[in-house]
């Protein structure tokens, strides 16, 4: 697979998905080794997604996600969830990645 199917992949499943009533691809960009994809999702429940992912295509032409983050809010905005890997929070256990929920203070193991 490409980055550039990758990322078709991503787009056919968020216009597929009977979940998904409305959505935005907020930056999208693909070269031949690596690509960015944005995007801002409207949830049938009103709820709303936004995610962003970087990807590199590995020697064995696999896609390697490097960075990601998802955030889920309610349709007030207000988080109900986070999943990333940033490495802001070594202490959590498997280490970048990690969990923040809205009735919890601390990052949870992800």
């Amino acid at each position: 697979m490409t980055i550039a199917e990758y990322l078709d992949a991503i787009k056919t499943r968020l216009m597929a998905d009977p979940v998904v009533a409305a959505f935005q691809i907020v930056r999208e960009r693909s070269t031949s080794g690596d690509g960015y994809v944005r995007a801002k999702v409207m949830l049938s429940d009103h709820s709303q997604l936004e995610f962003a992912e970087y990807v590199q295509l590995t020697a064995g032409d696999q896609i390697n996600v490097v960075t990601y983050n998802y955030q889920w809010a309610d349709a007030a905005n207000p988080l109900i969830q986070r999943w990333d890997n940033t490495p802001h929070h070594p202490a959590v256990a498997g280490f970048p990645h990690h969990i923040h929920l809205a009735t919890n203070d601390a990052p949870l193991p992800g």
